[in-house]
């Protein structure tokens, strides 16, 4: 529920650039920060940033980041009024968010039960259809003889998606019936060792699809929809690069997705930042409903840009119970803007995780260019975590000045030590199909095929 009180102490339950980001909106209000850290991150910048620090656990994420009795000691330990999750990690976890409420301690999300409702994948589908959204067809298999009904009903190709899972993960492509049983198997495996849960359900691939998102904040009894963004520069399901708003959207597509968005969050009485996922079909013109992202995205500040909000500000006064400070009315989007996310993997070699010492960081800045990244020189890249290094984001009055501001900044870029996929984002912003725009998910294959010779280097 609504905390009903001010926050004044926020214990940051995170790492890395999410957490710098956290507690520089904290800086801004006037809000004590307290860091929760692994060993592996007690020296970080966030670290140094924050007012204070508290030892969260070891490095490993088991013991840490993902332990919510270690984040709720923390929380009471230093007095904390609420625990910050950030992305990834506890985020969504409802088990954080009734441990919080146990222990007098605002959870900055929704409640309880409706991170539940919307982390099982087949909960959220089920709601999402009672909100009046479409739903691309799909069903529970729970033993193969279930799946192989599902699949006659659905038809190849298809994905096997985990029910617990998120974020790209616990998703395989079927495009033979003959492969079904064996990927089913891995998928339930894979779905037990990730996620703790091994269910599986399937669902239609729909192969022009174009994954488009809708960020919405709520205060539990109304909700504005915030802008959507276009995330379909993906590989194996993960994001690359996401851009506000989404291009070459026709405008009564764009309407609806927004109300269908804003249905479902009034459905659950949303408290908080989320954003609903949509596979855009460009064949047929329609969207339907993928899942909704409980917690504030990776990709909140094309949003914000476009937007001119701060929506971890926004985060917090909802949690204090305030009601929305904004009407849909006021939601003005101006320019475009586009998120690069520079990870330390090596493009040359499948991109091999690259972890490290980084000896040397140069950012680019100027009008427009901001970078939100927990790295500099003499930081640790450490081997146990998301390799994220820094987003490059670019604002510009139209896409085709954002994306130009963006390669300028993009040769500017310097973080010398591991590999980064920075020659990555500079193919990619040179692509001819992605400079067209409305790239479906199946574009980052195409482009990989035809990159040729990947460059070698550190940048």
């Amino acid at each position: 529920m609504a905390s009903g009180r001010r926050i004044r102490r926020l214990l940051v339950a995170n790492r890395g650039e999410i957490a710098a980001r956290v507690v520089r909106t904290c800086t801004r209000l006037g809000v004590e920060s307290v860091l929760a850290a692994s060993d592996a991150d007690l020296r970080s910048l966030p670290a140094r940033l924050a007012d204070r620090v508290v030892r969260l656990g070891p490095a490993a994420p088991s013991a840490s980041y993902l332990d919510p009795a270690a984040v709720v000691r923390a929380a009471v330990a230093v007095g904390a009024d609420a625990v910050h999750p950030g992305y990834g990690f506890l985020s969504e976890n409802p088990a954080l968010a009734r441990a919080c409420a146990d222990a007098g301690v605002v959870f900055v999300g929704p409640d309880p039960g409706v991170l539940a409702a919307v982390g099982d994948k087949l909960s959220a589908r089920a709601h999402a259809v009672a909100a009046g959204l479409p739903v691309v067809p799909g069903g529970e298999a729970t033993d193969l003889a279930g799946a192989r009904a599902v699949a006659a009903e659905v038809g190849y190709p298809l994905l096997v998606k985990a029910v617990g899972g998120g974020g790209g993960r616990g998703m395989k492509l079927v495009r033979d019936p003959a492969d079904l049983a064996h990927v089913l198997d891995l998928a339930v495996s894979e779905a037990a060792a990730a996620f703790g849960d091994p269910r599986v359900y399937l669902e239609r691939f729909v192969a022009s699809g174009r994954h488009v998102e809708v960020q919405v904040l709520g205060d539990g009894t109304d909700a504005v929809a915030l802008g959507d963004r276009d995330c379909s520069v993906q590989r194996r399901y993960q994001k690359l690069l996401e851009e506000a708003p989404a291009p070459l959207l026709p405008a009564r597509l764009r309407r609806d997705m927004a109300e269908a968005a804003l249905a479902l969050a009034r459905h659950l009485g949303y408290r908080g930042l989320g954003t609903v996922e949509l596979l855009v079909d460009r064949e047929r013109g329609t969207f339907s409903f993928l899942e909704m992202n409980a917690r504030i995205q990776v990709e909140h500040p094309v949003t914000e840009l476009v937007t001119g909000l701060d929506l971890v500000a926004e985060q917090l006064a909802v949690a204090e119970g305030l009601p929305l400070r904004l009407r849909q009315e006021d939601v003005v989007l101006t320019g475009h803007a586009v998120e690069c996310r520079i990870n330390a993997e090596d493009w040359a070699h499948d991109f091999r995780p690259s972890p490290g010492q980084v000896r040397r960081v140069v950012l680019p800045a100027g009008d427009g260019i901001r970078v939100d990244t927990a790295v500099q020189g003499g930081s640790v890249v450490p081997p146990f975590y998301d390799s994220l290094l820094a987003k490059l984001v670019v604002h510009g009055t139209d896409r085709a000045d954002a994306l130009a501001r963006a390669r300028a900044a993009l040769r500017l870029l310097r973080i010398e030590g591991p590999a980064t996929t920075v020659p990555l984002h500079e193919a990619l912003l040179a692509d001819p199909e992605f400079r067209a725009g409305g790239v479906d998910t199946t574009f980052f294959e195409r482009f990989l095929g035809a990159a040729g010779p990947r460059p070698v280097g550190v940048r």
